[in-house]
């Protein structure tokens, strides 16, 4: 059986530390996946999906992250129950985290964290180009907003074959 997640995203709220009785340390937070198609109106949607995490990842995820941030989680699906105060069945499905990465520098997380309170576009999206524009060269690569080698992947790479690890 695999219960495999790897998500990148950018969370919706700081991460809410607690710690159990116990001493352990767990955050919970919730992070924004972009879908990779757009809706009928052409618009790009979200999923917001759930996680938790715990112990010292838990303390160093809080520490290091914010509302805003992209993060990349590895994990697995959890799903739990419980009876609320009311006595009603309530059913959670989250992603328990048990690896992560911080996606950006401190200096482009703090750009966001100002940007992101005046939209809610949770997308990291190079500036789009035409088809007309001439073949991507190094400082191209360099000069895209998100540093991605990939960034412009319609247009032919001038790579060499002493490049070519093969």
């Amino acid at each position: 059986m695999i219960n495999r997640v790897v998500l990148v995203g950018r969370l919706t709220r700081d991460p809410e530390l607690r710690y159990t009785t116990n001493g352990a340390a767990v955050a919970n937070f919730t992070v924004a996946v972009n879908r990779t198609f757009t809706n009928s109106q052409g618009e790009r949607e979200a999923d917001f999906i759930n996680c938790v995490i715990w112990k010292k990842a838990a303390e160093n995820f809080t520490n290091f992250t914010h509302k805003g941030s992209l993060v990349g989680l590895d994990g697995r699906i959890q799903t739990r129950n419980y009876e609320n105060q009311q006595g009603q069945r309530v059913y959670v499905t989250e992603v328990v985290v048990e690896n992560f990465s911080l996606l950006e520098s401190r200096k482009d997380a703090e750009n966001q964290q100002q940007n992101s309170s005046n939209t809610n576009d949770y997308s990291h999206q190079p500036p789009k180009k035409s088809r007309n524009d001439a073949v991507n060269t190094k400082s191209d690569v360099a000069n895209s907003k998100s540093g991605d080698p990939f960034y412009n992947n319609s247009k032919p790479i001038d790579i060499s074959d002493d490049d070519l690890p093969f």
